[in-house]
C-alpha cells in the first residue's frame, strides 16, 4: 500500500489503543472510587456515545465498539476462571499500543483486490489494496480485522462456510471413533478404526522453534553494547534493530502456524477417507501447571495446545465430523493390553513388563483415548484397546527451511562438527540412485596382467 494508506492504517489501530486505554483509566479511576466497574458491553457503549465524535481519530463508532467488545468478553472471561479456582488468571489491565479493529458484515466493501474499511463521519474513504484476493465469495465474508503483526499490515476475513457433502454411503460415520493424542513430537497421532493408525511428524517445528530461540540470543547478544540505558532515548540503528526483530518474530510466528494448518488437514484428510465420524481429542492441560523445569516449561509454553486443538475443531466441523474432548490422564503410563499401569517410557516405544507388550507410546495413548467418554467416566479402559497395526506417516511444516530434504534442520551442524565417528548419510535421491562415493575395487591381479 502506499504510505498514505499505511499512515492511516496505523493511525486506526493507535485509536483503538487509545479506546482501549480509556476503557482501563476509567475502570481504574472507578476502583479507587470503590465503584462497580463498567464491563458490561451495553455500558461501555454507552459511556462511548457520551464522549462525543471525533475523539479517537479517524476510528468510527463500529470499530470502537468492536475494542469494547473485545474488553468485555476478555473481563467476563477472567472472571469465570477465577470463580473456577484458577486465582492466576488476571484482569484485562495492560495498556497496548495497537489493537485490532473489526468491522462486521454492511460495513466494509470488497472488491476483488481492492477494499474499504469505514472510517468516521467527515473523513474521506480509506481504500486499502489487498496482496491477494479474497479466497471466499463476498456474499460469504461476515467480517473483516485490521491488525499489526511483527510490522506487518494484515487484514484477516471471516466467512461462513458450508459444511462438507458427501454422496450416501460415503461421507463420516458416527460409529466409527479415532482417539487423538496431541504431543509435541508429534502434534497429531490418531488410533482409528479397522487397526490404522496417523502420526504427524512435527520435527520441522521443533526445529523451527529451536533455531528461532537460537538466533534470537546470538542477535541479543550483539547488539548488547548497544541497548540504551534506562531513561535514555534509542538511537536509529537501536530502533532499526527492533524493528528487524519484530519482522523476524512475525514470520517465525506465521511459519509455525501454517505448519499447524498443515498438520490438521492431514488429520482430517485422513479421518474423510477412513470415514470416521467422531474424534475424540485428549486435552493435556494438566501437565501446564506442573512445573518442569526452565527449559522444559518454555517448550510447554511453545506447544501451543488450544490452537492445535482449535484448528483441528474448525476443519474437523466443516468436514462434518464431530470433535469431543476427553480426559487423557494415565493414556501414555497404561498397557492397552492387560491394562495395568507400566512406567512411563522416555522414548517412543511403550513396553509392558507384565505381558510384553511393545507398541508406540503416541499410538497407544490415542488408542487408549479413543474409548474414554466425553465429559469425565472412568479413567483407566475396562476392555483392551485396539493399537493400530497399519500406521500411515506425514511430516508437517514442508515449507520450513530445510525440511523438504531430511528431517534435520540444515541450520544444525552436522555430526562431524559435533565430534562424531563419521560423515552423516545423506539423504536418498527421488530417482532411487545412491549418492554415496562409488567403491573402489583393487584387484591386483588385473593390474599386474
Amino acid at each position: 500500500m502506499t504510505s498514505g494508506q499505511r499512515r492511516r492504517c496505523f493511525g486506526l489501530l493507535r485509536s483503538a489503543g487509545d479506546v482501549w486505554a480509556c476503557v482501563l483509566e476509567v475502570n481504574a479511576w472507578r476502583r479507587r472510587r470503590q465503584d462497580a466497574p463498567l464491563t458490561g458491553y451495553q455500558e461501555l457503549c454507552r459511556e462511548l456515545s457520551g464522549s462525543g465524535p471525533g475523539t479517537f481519530g479517524e476510528l468510527d463508532s463500529v470499530g470502537a465498539r468492536s475494542v469494547l467488545r473485545r474488553f468485555s468478553d476478555a473481563w467476563f472471561a477472567a472472571a469465570k476462571a477465577r470463580r473456577d479456582g484458577d486465582v492466576s488468571v488476571r484482569f484485562p489491565r495492560r495498556r497496548r499500543a495497537l489493537m485490532p479493529v473489526r468491522w462486521h458484515h454492511g460495513t466494509f466493501t470488497l472488491d476483488g483486490r481492492r477494499g474499504r474499511v469505514p472510517t468516521a463521519r467527515g473523513t474521506s474513504s480509506l481504500w486499502i489494496r489487498l496482496a491477494r484476493e479474497v479466497p471466499y465469495p463476498v456474499e460469504q465474508v461476515r467480517s473483516v480485522t485490521l491488525l499489526c503483526e511483527g510490522g506487518r499490515l494484515f487484514l484477516d476475513v471471516t466467512a461462513e462456510v458450508p459444511v462438507a457433502t458427501y454422496p450416501p454411503g460415503e461421507g463420516p460415520d458416527p460409529g466409527r471413533v479415532a482417539g487423538v493424542d496431541l504431543g509435541i513430537i508429534h502434534p497429531y497421532a490418531v488410533a482409528g478404526p479397522d487397526g490404522k493408525g496417523l502420526l504427524v511428524s512435527g520435527r520441522a517445528i521443533r526445529a523451527e522453534h529451536r533455531m528461532h530461540l537460537i538466533d534470537t540470543k546470538h542477535r541479543r547478544r550483539a547488539v548488547a553494547r548497544r541497548v540504551p540505558k534506562p531513561g535514555e532515548r534509542g538511537s536509529r540503528r537501536w530502533r532499526k534493530y527492533r524493528r528487524r526483530a519484530r519482522l523476524v518474530e512475525g514470520r517465525h510466528k506465521r511459519r509455525v502456524r501454517q505448519a499447524q494448518h498443515e498438520a490438521a488437514c492431514a488429520v482430517v484428510s485422513w479421518a474423510v477417507e477412513q470415514r470416521v465420524g467422531v474424534l475424540k481429542v485428549g486435552n493435556p492441560r494438566g501437565i501446564l501447571d506442573m512445573d518442569a523445569g526452565r527449559r522444559h516449561n518454555l517448550r510447554l509454553r511453545q506447544w501451543q495446545i488450544g490452537r492445535l486443538r482449535q484448528i483441528l475443531t474448525d476443519k474437523a466441523v466443516q468436514a462434518g465430523i464431530t470433535v469431543d474432548p476427553v480426559n487423557e490422564r494415565g493414556t501414555s503410563s497404561t498397557c492397552p493390553a492387560c491394562l495395568r499401569r507400566v512406567p512411563k517410557p522416555r522414548g517412543r516405544t511403550l513396553s509392558c513388563p507384565h505381558c510384553r507388550f511393545t507398541g508406540h507410546r503416541d499410538l497407544v495413548a490415542a488408542a487408549i483415548i479413543a474409548t474414554r467418554t466425553p465429559g469425565g467416566g472412568p479413567t483407566t479402559p475396562t476392555a483392551p484397546a485396539v493399537v493400530p497395526e497399519v500406521v500411515t506417516h506425514r511430516r508437517a511444516g514442508r515449507h520450513l527451511p530445510g525440511a523438504g530434504q531430511s528431517r534435520r534442520d540444515p541450520r544444525r551442524p552436522c555430526m562431524v562438527a559435533r565430534g562424531s565417528v563419521g560423515p552423516r548419510r545423506p539423504a536418498p535421491p527421488q530417482d532411487g540412485e545412491s549418492l554415496a562415493n562409488p567403491a573402489r575395487i583393487h584387484n591386483r591381479a588385473s593390474e599386474t596382467r
